[in-house]
């Protein structure tokens, strides 16, 4: 599970570095599926992870609002932000957690119930379906993606604490 996570996060950064070769324009420009936009998706992910962390540690769950980050440099900011908070839960997980009950209040009034097994998994694959969004928007626009293979990039082994991995994305 850790090893899912760690991918995510260096595929994130691959995706920040390729969002810096385009303009603004581009990056808010209306598109089909996610979020709309590639910056609204890629702050749609990290405010994902970070919700779903915080209501798995008991912590308020609030949701940060996209109209104050519409910038690639505000985006990078606030996943720098989280980032921490979240690898500290990501790194801590053990096996103990995985049947935990998670009891969700909808609007409705009603409780969904879920383990936490579930939430972190749910986690992984909402960003790793956004990213596959992104990648037909990159060829959209006739760039090549970003890399989703998982194997070739060293995270069974260099990737071992939350350190080594920050050291990496700057």
């Amino acid at each position: 599970m850790q090893l899912l996570f760690k991918y995510n996060w260096v595929v994130r950064e691959d995706w920040f570095r390729w969002c810096e070769e385009l303009t603004e324009e581009e990056l808010l420009e209306n598109r089909t599926g996610g979020m709309g936009n590639i910056l609204h998706t890629l702050f749609h992910i990290v405010d994902v992870e970070w919700s779903w962390i915080r209501v798995l540690q008991g912590k308020e769950d609030f949701q940060e609002n996209f109209d104050d980050y519409k910038s690639l440099e505000k985006v990078r900011k606030l996943t720098e932000e989280f980032h921490l908070e979240v690898a500290s839960f990501v790194n801590k997980w053990d096996a103990s957690m995985e049947k935990r009950l998670l009891h969700l209040p909808l609007e409705d009034g009603t409780i969904e119930t879920h383990t936490w097994g579930e939430i972190i998994r749910h986690t992984i694959a909402h960003e790793i379906h956004h990213i596959g969004q992104l990648s037909i928007w990159a060829r959209e626009i006739g760039k090549k993606p970003v890399s989703a293979n998982l194997i070739r990039r060293g995270l069974s082994s260099a990737f071992d604490s939350v350190d080594a991995l920050q050291a990496d994305s700057k």
